[in-house]
């Protein structure tokens, strides 16, 4: 990673960055915020549909790792840890706005079976279309419920294992697999009709 301190020429792992962060080493901190703050808004994002919520989140999440740094056990991947922490914000997140009543728009919607795209958003040229298309896929993502929302962003877009989501998720690997599978297949199915 560019501007990242080498350590005998190779770049440190994660799990270096924080072991180096335990031991009061600060610079190690900002490395691991810079190699994950992005990573995480999207997946915060992508669950929550709110830019400031999750913005919110992801500087809690980073708060919580400075906080208990030294919670973090090596027998655990760092990546999975750092997860964890985020997805249980997002879903607490989750949790107060079903108690608050405050639905977004798109929320509103997971029902309706007859939203449609406006055509005033339709633009022949190419890149117009792709971003159309991004726009009604993570529409659709957004109205899966939240436990095909997760395994499917951690999965699908966040790229993880199967192992890692499970331990995120703190569910049976065959279970993470079924609602992937399950996720996949709805979106599929929504997607046919729109796209």
């Amino acid at each position: 990673m560019a501007g990242e301190k080498e350590i005998e020429g190779a770049i440190p792992t994660d799990e270096d960055l924080i072991e180096r962060f335990q031991n009061g080493d600060l610079y190690a901190f900002d490395l691991i915020v810079k190699r994950y703050k992005d990573q995480l808004l999207n997946f915060v994002y992508r669950f929550l549909n709110n830019q400031e919520q999750a913005e919110d989140i992801v500087q809690e999440t980073f708060l919580r790792v400075y906080r208990n740094r030294h919670a973090y056990r090596r027998v655990a991947k760092f990546s999975t840890w750092i997860y964890t922490i985020a997805g249980n914000l997002a879903r607490t997140e989750l949790r107060k706005r079903k108690r608050r009543r405050l639905f977004s728009l798109s929320d509103i919607g997971i029902e309706n079976k007859d939203y449609e795209i406006s055509s005033d958003d339709f633009n022949p040229e190419a890149h117009v279309d792709t971003l159309l298309h991004d726009k009604v896929i993570q529409r659709e993502i957004n109205r899966l419920s939240p436990k095909f929302r997760e395994v499917i962003i951690l999965r699908d877009i966040q790229n993880l294992s199967y192992e890692e989501i499970a331990t995120i998720l703190r569910v049976p690997i065959g279970t993470v697999k079924s609602r992937v599978n399950r996720a996949r297949l709805r979106l599929q199915e929504r997607l046919k009709k729109l796209l």
